[in-house]
């Protein structure tokens, strides 16, 4: 799978990084056939509170599947992002 982040408006640090892997293998877990993970983060509005946007597009043979949040740690973003992904990846390995 390949893991592509995007980071708009700011520098993603390591720790990060390595959070978004560790979440990206945890849904390369789940089913197999994903192709591509894309994690986009972006700050709106720096001087505000739930200001940080995650939206996570996932690639899979022929469909794709995605979740946005607003929060205010992309952490928090990631984690909520990722658990909306679990269960639209539940629902499409129910109908293949």
């Amino acid at each position: 799978m390949e893991i592509k982040i995007q980071a708009i408006h700011f520098d993603a640090t390591e720790k990060l990084t390595q959070f978004i892997e560790k979440k990206a293998a945890k849904l390369q877990k789940t089913c197999d056939k994903i192709t591509k993970a894309e994690f986009i983060l972006k700050v709106v509005k720096p001087e505000t509170a739930m200001n940080k946007e995650t939206a996570i597009n996932l690639s899979l043979s022929g469909k794709e599947l995605r979740a946005a949040k607003v929060c205010d740690t992309f952490e928090e973003g990631v984690d909520l992002c990722v658990d909306s992904l679990l269960r639209q990846l539940e629902k499409y390995k129910d109908r293949h």
